[in-house]
């Protein structure tokens, strides 16, 4: 239903967009290739100390209207030589011809130091997508390009989910890389993370992309110190008329995980300017597909694995042993789902213990598989005068699709909204903005498929109906790995089993319940358990940037500041009121809400002086940011860098800059309970009465202590004592309340154009230096028994080090004895990485170009182990080999790109494991036909279905191919 209503909203956008054209007075002209004389479309035409602009249509041809003249037009386009042209009269005839330049030297960015620079002289690493590298791309949308450019590592968790990172630390919520979209950050605040282009521009309306790897937050703030993406959309003003595209693709070609499934993608785009003063455009885009499929068996705890396997039995060293850990499978974990069976006779043994997880659903069980996404927006533009732009924008986008945090979530018509008003002149511009979060139906899969098993036997209803087969096989003479497999068997008659209606129906209730604890494990839980995602939030946002350098004369000045408002809207499960006592946090008011709106407040500003020196060849950069977030003391970020150019081509750069980043909302206050071990936020008032930082035990160290009680136990000692024997191996934690992550990073690097503007080079090192580094910990806090001697009694918590607390942490106290949380703390120790990156770009043949990106990210080793692992998740190498040319014959043009990496490890709370090298290749073929202005576009990524992983528990990815037809340029009259 939600897909035929998408739908009819485009239609009607197809049917009902038309608008009357408006006469004009205005400059008009032709741009044309000077080597060919043919027309060029997309050049841009700006009038030169204003914000007026335009680009040329299909033709060639321009018309922009000027409030007085004389004026100086600035044409430029990418692979040209920039021209400016002198306009006296309207009258004047104007016709240009660009010559063929540098592939990027004529390139201008702007996020690198927030002002209009050359890429060439960009004191820091920029990479940049404009329209053409957009198009001649063999990714299937500008979004997947983003994996071409050098330095980027790109994270698929799902077809509508990507993220991208630079230098080390990649995770799929990577909240440490920031992402704008016309100056507007595109977060999920409560999810913790950027969405990829969920919400972000259409393949019609976005104009570039740049990418900064590395630190950027000296500038940006926040949480920009693994880099950023800002995203520009296309100018109702400068692009104007009705567009339209239609991509159709095939993914799951070779039926392993799905049938062979179609992708569609379709989107519009109207913009209308009238008499050069107001302008309006609208976009929206619809995509349906077949997501990928996470579905790897991949064991991450081997039965020999101490402390968490069954090590003392190497007969249980096989595939199915009692305490396998799958990838892509849930509620077999460590944490809440593994029982011990103790008491069991062996070879003559008596009171043998084993560790035995709960069965647990794959994650192909628990996901629909089919995603959508639906974006649109809206904006109205108005000029006043020449050198000032009035605008507000809209967006809107809802999205399905899987996302890893600490758990996999599966994302179920979640909307995001924006709402932005914004004034922008030639030197400054103010804006504000509101986003408007929404998680709809989504939900977590640990806690579904926790609750699924919990709905069928408790832990310790499974564990004696386990117990007493397994006894039962034994005695009769079955080797221990097939008594274990039939008395999990025995113990798991009548599960809900997927593919009946009996789990449809059970998973359809849990999915329902925004209160993840099972009366089975928590006092306050339901007699099913949920899995709900309900989060709702609000950011507001304002930021203002001011040019000074035309007032100040000895060197360019620019100053800037914002002010960000978390606003949370308390579920009870995820985020709660604080203020209320513990044990009402959880509960509804009278009114059905969960008490009061949570903030989480931040504001700061810039100033940035740049100067040149010895006729220009030196610039040099100074910057300082002071940021403060009301949680944690004011913090200053600087940045010094310096481009020096020698023989007017070699530009070389270097720079230092600090930066922090704050906790994200669900790093500072989330207080979620998910499989009985409750996630808490590092903000030290959300310790209080619960003392986790400061009374608790590591889970480290508590899963080698009941290792150590089983084989005592074994040899003929009670628990008890057993415990009081082993306690010098419980750790006590002693954590410390969460601070800001910092970051210090040097970089130098170098960029020319060789060879008669044939070759680029550009080439950068840099090293990191992290500080604080975020990270969560698993923690156990000692209570005696409450009267049923079902759970750990509130009033009763025991001092660490106490003969109740060693007997507390046995493993059969799990329940009664312990509260588990999952703390989010920092790192005790620094952490140095280190890297380079290396782009070559040949233009070897008329428009023959060939390219090459080499990457290398590494990590210097601590002698010490920390409170968690960091989880660097970076290959050592990896690489691209582009060839291509964008006009082989007249309109058609080719590109294929080869790309590889290493195989490398990866950490985080879900799975570890080694991902395994790979290598795709990506093709396109496009056709332009001016005649009916449009283009098509046929490709693939991965055309040889090689099948691959790009981080573990993620999905395993095959080949996509797409035709894509684009027309461009309607009704613009």
């Amino acid at each position: 239903m939600k897909s035929h209503y998408h739908q009819f909203l485009l239609l009607l956008l197809f049917f009902f967009i038309g608008f009357t054209a408006y006469s004009q007075n205005s400059i008009s002209g032709k741009i044309s290739d000077g080597e060919t004389q043919e027309p060029l479309p997309g050049v841009n035409i700006a009038v030169k100390g204003t914000i007026l602009g335009t680009v040329t249509d299909g033709n060639g041809n321009f018309s922009i209207s000027v409030k007085q003249l004389p004026v100086t037009l600035v044409a430029s386009f990418v692979g040209y030589r920039t021209e400016e042209i002198a306009v006296t009269s309207v009258d004047q005839p104007i016709s240009v011809q660009l010559n063929p330049s540098a592939l990027l030297g004529e390139e201008v960015v702007i996020t690198a130091s927030r002002v209009e620079e050359s890429q060439l002289k960009s004191p820091v690493a920029i990479e940049k997508l404009d329209l053409r590298a957009i198009k001649e791309t063999p990714a299937p949308s500008f979004y997947d390009a983003l994996e071409n450019v050098k330095g980027v590592q790109m994270t698929t968790s799902s077809i509508t989910f990507k993220v991208p990172n630079t230098r080390g630390f990649n995770i799929p919520n990577n909240f440490r890389f920031m992402q704008l979209v016309d100056g507007v950050d595109m977060q999920a605040a409560t999810l913790g993370v950027p969405l990829g282009n969920a919400i972000g521009p259409t393949e019609l309306d976005i104009e570039s992309v740049e990418i900064t790897p590395g630190a950027a937050s000296a500038l940006y703030g926040m949480n920009a110190i693994n880099g950023m993406a800002n995203l520009t959309t296309k100018s109702p003003f400068s692009y104007q008329g009705l567009s339209l595209y239609q991509k159709t693709g095939v993914n799951h070609v070779d039926g392993i995980d799905y049938n062979p499934s179609l992708l569609n993608e379709s989107a519009i785009r109207y913009a209308k300017s009238f008499r050069d003063k107001f302008a309006f455009k609208v976009n929206a885009s619809y995509l349906r597909a077949t997501d990928w499929r996470g579905n790897t068996a991949t064991d991450q705890n081997p039965n020999q694995t101490p402390g968490t396997g069954n090590p003392s039995y190497p007969e249980l060293n096989v595939a199915d042993h009692p305490a396998y850990d799958a990838w892509n499978k849930y509620g077999d974990d460590s944490g809440s789902n593994a029982v011990t069976v103790s008491g069991i006779t062996y070879n003559g043994v008596a009171n043998q213990s084993f560790i035995v997880r709960r069965t647990g659903y794959w994650e192909k069980d628990l996901v629909p598989g089919k995603v959508e996404n639906f974006k649109l927006d809206a904006s109205l533009h108005y000029k006043i005068g020449s050198n000032a732009e009035l605008s507000y924008s809209y967006r809107y986008g809802t999205l399905d699709g899987l996302f890893q945090r600490g758990n996999k979530i599966q994302l179920n018509g979640t909307v995001v909204q924006n709402h932005k008003l914004e004034l922008k002149g030639s030197n400054y511009f103010i804006r504000s903005y509101v986003s408007l979060e929404n998680t709809g139906n989504s939900y977590n899969l640990k806690p579904l498929a926790d609750n699924l098993d919990l709905s069928h036997l408790s832990n310790n209803a499974w564990r004696d109906k386990f117990k007493s087969t397994l006894q039962s096989e034994l005695n009769s003479g079955v080797d221990l790995a097939e008594a274990m497999r039939l008395a999990r068997a025995a113990a798991d008659q009548g599960r809900y089993e997927p593919g009946t209606y009996r789990f449809d129906s059970m998973k359809n209730v849990i999915k329902s319940i925004n209160n993840w604890d099972h009366i089975s494990a928590v006092p306050t839980g339901t007699s099913s358990g949920g899995a709900k995602l309900h989060q709702m939030s609000r950011m507001y946002h304002t930021d203002a940037q001011w040019d000074l350098s035309k007032k100040v004369k000895i060197f360019d000045l620019l100053v800037g500041a914002d002010l960000r408002i978390y606003q949370i809207i308390p579920d009870g499960n995820n985020f709660v009121d604080f203020s209320r006592p513990v044990a009402e946090r959880n509960q509804p008011l009278d009114d059905g809400s969960f008490g009061n709106y949570v903030y989480y407040t931040k504001y700061g500003f810039f100033t940035q002086a740049t100067k040149t020196f010895f006729q220009e060849k030196l610039k040099v950069f100074g910057s300082v940011r002071f940021d403060h977030n009301l949680e944690f003391s004011p913090k200053i970020n600087p940045r010094i860098a310096a481009v020096y150019t020698v023989a007017e081509k070699h530009n070389f750069r270097a720079s230092f800059q600090n930066g922090f980043r704050f906790p994200s909302l669900f790093e500072a206050l989330s207080f979620v309970n998910n499989g009985n071990i409750r996630r808490v936020g590092g903000l030290s008032y959300i310790n209080d009465g619960l003392n986790y930082l400061d009374n608790s035990y590591t889970l480290a160290s508590i899963n080698t202590f009941n290792a150590a009680v089983n084989t005592d136990v074994k040899n003929g000692m009670s628990a008890n004592n057993a415990a009081l024997k082993n306690r010098g191996l419980l750790e006590a934690t002693n954590l410390s309340p969460t601070r800001p992550e910092r970051i210090n990073s040097f970089e130098v690097g170098y960029k020319s154009v060789l060879f008669n503007n044939t070759l680029v080079v550009d080439v950068d090192a840099y090293t990191n230096v992290y500080d604080g580094f975020l990270g969560q910990v698993e923690v156990a806090v000692p209570y005696l028994a409450d009267a049923t001697g079902k759970y750990p009694d509130p009033n009763k918590q025991v001092q660490v080090g106490t003969d109740d607390a060693v007997i507390s942490m046995l493993a059969a106290n799990r329940t009664p004895r312990q509260m588990r949380y999952r703390v989010y703390t920092n790192a005790r120790q620094k952490y140095k990485n280190y890297g380079s990156s290396l782009g070559i770009t040949y233009n070897f043949y008329q428009k023959f170009t060939i390219g090459a990106i080499v990457n290398y990210n590494n990590i210097s080793k601590n002698k010490e182990k920390d409170v968690f692992v960091t989880g660097f998740n970076t290959p050592n190498w990896s690489t691209n080999i582009s060839f291509g040319n964008r006009e082989v014959i007249t309109n058609l043009g080719f590109n294929i790109v080869w790309k590889w990496q290493e195989s490398f490890l990866w950490e985080s709370p879900l799975a570890n494991g080694t991902i395994p090298a790979y290598s795709t290749i990506d093709a396109q073929v496009s056709y332009r036909v001016p005649s009916l202005k449009s283009t098509v576009k046929l490709g693939g990524t991965n055309i040889l279905n090689q099948r691959y992983i790009q981080y573990a528990a993620g999905p395993t990815i095959g080949g996509l191919y797409y035709v894509a037809v684009t027309v461009d340029g309607l009704l613009t009259k």
